[in-house]
């Protein structure tokens, strides 16, 4: 048994012939790859731990209240995410620190991997001076909060204590 927690990427992949390593396509730097029977179910269903019930991806999108430019811009990022992304679920604008976060945000809920890539990408260029935690949900909220979370812009230390609090679907401040 290994002392590495995670199970193998290669796990299903494992007696397949070795990949060739230096046959590059016509860019001349990118790696040739072998066809693939169909495209992979990650384009259209969440992966395992991800509770596919509910939503699969928070977007939490951080500003400093103490700016008002800042203020400003997050507030209509807000309204603007409303206007072009209806179909998300959008909460509240806080002006305070809630939960595990440590500033004022706003939050917006994916339901779709499709819903996710577009709004990630769109929220990339976007975001202005926003930093954005974004974690998927699955049944351990610190971990979704901490070691699978990924960050837009600068991170924030989260008040992980407070994670013992928030349960999934039921969380005090997500209004």
């Amino acid at each position: 048994m290994s002392p590495f927690p995670y199970k193998s990427p290669l796990e299903g992949y494992e007696n397949l012939p070795p990949l060739d390593s230096e046959a590059r396509n016509p860019d001349g730097k990118s790696l040739v790859n072998p066809p693939a029977e169909k495209l992979s179910d990650a384009y259209v269903t969440f992966p395992e731990p991800i509770i596919k019930t509910n939503n699969g991806f928070d977007f939490h999108i951080y500003y400093m209240p103490s700016s008002p430019d800042e203020s400003k811009f997050a507030k209509e990022l807000h309204e603007r995410i409303r206007r072009e992304f209806p179909e998300l679920r959008i909460y509240r604008f806080w002006d305070k620190a809630v939960g595990p976060h440590p500033t004022a945000m706003f939050e917006v809920n994916t339901f779709t991997p499709h819903q996710t890539g577009a709004f990630f990408s769109w929220l990339a260029v976007n975001r202005g001076p926003c930093s954005v935690l974004i974690h998927p949900n699955t049944d351990d909220a610190l971990k979704d909060h901490t070691e699978l979370a990924t960050w837009m812009g600068r991170p924030w230390p989260l008040n992980i204590p407070s994670l013992g609090f928030v349960s999934r679907g039921s969380s005090s401040f997500a209004a």
